[in-house]
């Protein structure tokens, strides 16, 4: 490629990247197959043949639909995406080390004006409302893969959602391609404000830490939570309201408190990401995290719910009713 050639094709490339960051979708599309041969070399690079490159490269394809409005430099969006490749391959091979490609994509350029904010955050809002299109087996990992800081691996999201490895792999190829449509469906709908719900969700999550500090978390169930709560373990039921508390109760007692992390929120499901703080006398207590994965019902109330540790906490399935 000349020198003409490779003008002619950044110029091309910042004017897909604005479209895209306007929210059209086609843009988006044509960006990634223009990027398509060097985003693959890239993950072949790292992971060499094999079905990890088709998911890496299906990954890249939603980060760069959820994240497009944080390029700076949209001349230089070709980089920008493989470097989502690169990171996410990086991180399948790491294994244990959580999926998040998004921390150091940021190009070099000025900082957004009032408009590219609003762009973005109305494309964020978009994603969410198709997100809510999916059915329920497909949207939850689509939310922990996507959206979530610490259950991101497939062996993570096989264990929130209870269903094999192989089973998650294939819903979350299901969730890209009709998340597509369901982007096409949702285009002229009005979209929910996707920053007020996670600012409300994470005021909830503190309140619901302080009251249960003050000895109130067992109220606070029955007043903001459905009545039909259950604690789920895959997707089998062990416990309600009660084993919850008690739960809680052990921990407290214990010395070991929770801090809020990150939270996750849509209308459907909302994900509270906890730092576990160990007493100072047993640092090794508990395990570093725990993930509070909620579906909602139609009022907004938890009414399932999934704890998620890097490893099993006895003390929680000793309390579960065998």
């Amino acid at each position: 490629m000349n020198q003409y050639e490779g003008g002619v094709a950044l110029l091309e490339d910042a004017a897909l990247t604005r479209a895209a960051q306007a929210g059209e979708v086609a843009a988006l599309g044509l960006l990634l197959e223009r990027h398509r041969a060097g985003m693959r070399a890239v993950a072949l690079s790292i992971l060499g043949p094999g079905p990890d490159v088709d998911d890496v490269l299906q990954d890249a394809a939603v980060t760069a639909l959820r994240r497009v409005g944080d390029v700076r430099d949209p001349a230089a969006v070709g980089a920008w995406l493989r470097m989502i490749v690169r990171n996410t391959s990086r991180s399948l091979v790491r294994g244990a080390v959580p999926y998040r490609p998004i921390d150091d994509l940021r190009l070099p350029s000025t900082d957004p004006g009032p408009e590219q904010w609003l762009e973005r955050h109305a494309l964020r809002d978009w994603i969410w409302e198709a997100m809510e299109e999916l059915s329920p087996a497909l949207r939850l990992p689509m939310v922990l893969r996507h959206f979530s800081t610490g259950v991101t691996s497939y062996e993570r999201i096989a264990e929130a959602v209870g269903v094999p490895v192989g089973t998650v792999r294939s819903r979350l190829s299901q969730g890209r391609a009709k998340l597509a449509a369901a982007l096409a469906a949702t285009a002229d709908a009005p979209h929910g404000d996707t920053a007020r719900r996670v600012r409300a969700s994470s005021a909830e999550a503190r309140e619901t830490l302080a009251a249960a500090e003050n000895g109130r978390f067992g109220a606070l169930l029955t007043e903001r939570w459905s009545p039909e709560i259950a604690l789920l373990r895959g997707n089998e039921p062990v416990g309600g309201r009660s084993v919850l508390a008690r739960g809680m109760e052990c921990d407290l007692e214990a010395g070991v408190r929770q801090r809020l992390a990150h939270t996750v929120a849509g209308r459907s499901l909302a994900v509270w990401e906890m730092d576990l703080l160990s007493p100072a006398d047993d640092p090794d207590h508990c395990p570093p995290s725990v993930a509070w994965v909620m579906t909602l019902d139609d009022a907004g109330r938890p009414y399932r719910l999934r704890l998620l540790h890097p490893r099993p906490v006895a003390a929680l399935q000793a309390l579960a009713p065998v």
